[in-house]
């Protein structure tokens, strides 16, 4: 029996609608190979275009059609030039973390064979670790509601909760342990803070350890975001999953994407207890919009992290096959070609989209 799932797809600002498109079509030429799934996709508004031309960056309309999907597609947005009146960009994906609880921001690392990377060791093979960033506090609990007094003093207000960080810790041992059975991973959490400064790091720290006793088969150990930074550049290999708040999740997600190779080949995804958000790290990219130049990497490994969770949230194990098909497929376009623009080469958006469409088929074909 085939299951069809909802999926609400935001296509974005800036290169989100040209990185959106071939990742619908890898996802829509699966669906037709497996008889067990399905989608129905759901374009909706948002983002700073629609800012510009409406004053609305999210509307509740778009928001409905989230809350009532399987999942969630979500492509680059905002625009420098286009700003609320305080100053800031228009960030509907913070708004979608913030109105569906979505409080587990995951971000792997991994580097692909072929793909060069900035880190010169003999063991890139071997790294292969997820950061996973709380979505909803942190610093970021004041977005939109930050002061500045009389041009004087500034405030922004750090936010950590029991509530939230014994979920974040829950999930984040429940995904050591789902790594580790599948050979990815070696049971590991790890607690990223400063805690010897900050008594809500500390606590953050404490909720872990809590957290952690409930889990006697994974490892749990800590470590202060300082040094955290300078060890994923000098030994990124110990890591497994490691934990961390919101603005540092943020950094060492950049930092982690640098370490594969560029924004360009960076999914992630927002997760919560009842929707998710699939999304590249990368940012709209306006000043290659509609030039062809767009790498759709991340997107369509975002997809295939949404039908991963698909997969093990409906028990639908041919999801999870099909997940694996397409990094196998990106896998083998990135070791062989061809290459955008960010990774070194000439290839066009339609380029590498084809590639890996072609990839995916060969890869069904003998899987």
């Amino acid at each position: 029996m085939t299951k069809k799932f909802n999926i609400a797809v935001f296509k974005g600002d800036g290169i989100g609608p040209e990185v959106m498109a071939p990742t619908v079509a890898v996802l829509q030429a699966l669906s037709e190979r497996f008889s067990e799934f399905s989608f129905d996709f759901h374009a909706v508004e948002a983002g700073a275009g629609h800012y510009a031309k409406t004053g609305k960056s999210l509307p509740s309309e778009s928001l409905q059609v989230a809350r009532t999907a399987d999942a969630i597609l979500l492509s680059a947005m905002g625009l420098p030039e286009i700003r609320y009146p305080d100053g800031t960009e228009i960030a509907p994906q913070i708004e979608l973390r913030m109105e569906l609880d979505l409080y587990a921001g995951v971000r792997p690392v991994t580097v692909i064979p072929g793909q060069d990377s900035p880190l010169k060791s003999a063991d890139l093979s071997k790294i292969d670790f997820v950061i996973v960033r709380e979505s909803t506090e942190g610093l970021f609990a004041s977005h939109g509601k930050g002061e500045v007094e009389n041009d004087e003093t500034a405030r922004e207000t750090m936010v950590i909760t029991r509530t939230v960080s014994q979920k974040l810790f829950d999930f984040s041992f429940r995904l050591a342990r789902q790594r580790k059975a599948a050979g990815t991973g070696v049971g590991k959490v790890t607690c990223v803070d400063k805690a010897n400064v900050f008594k809500a790091f500390a606590f953050f720290r404490k909720i872990s350890e809590e957290v952690g006793r409930n889990y006697p088969d994974i490892e749990l150990d800590a470590a202060y975001v300082d040094a955290t930074a300078l060890w994923m550049v000098q030994k990124p290999h110990v890591f497994d999953v490691m934990v961390t708040e919101n603005m540092f999740g943020d950094i060492l997600s950049d930092l982690g994407a640098g370490i594969m190779g560029g924004l360009g080949l960076a999914p992630s995804a927002d997760i919560g207890d009842k929707h998710a958000v699939f999304q590249p790290c990368h940012g709209s990219a306006p000043d290659i919009a509609g030039k062809g130049f767009a790498n759709p990497i991340a997107m369509i490994l975002s997809a295939a992290m949404m039908l991963d969770w698909l997969g093990y949230e409906r028990d639908v194990p041919s999801m999870i096959t099909a997940a694996d098909i397409i990094r196998s497929a990106v896998a083998s376009v990135i070791a062989d070609g061809p290459k955008t623009r960010d990774l070194g080469g000439t290839a066009t958006t339609g380029d590498i989209s084809a590639a890996i469409l072609a990839a995916c088929e060969a890869v069904r074909e003998t899987a």
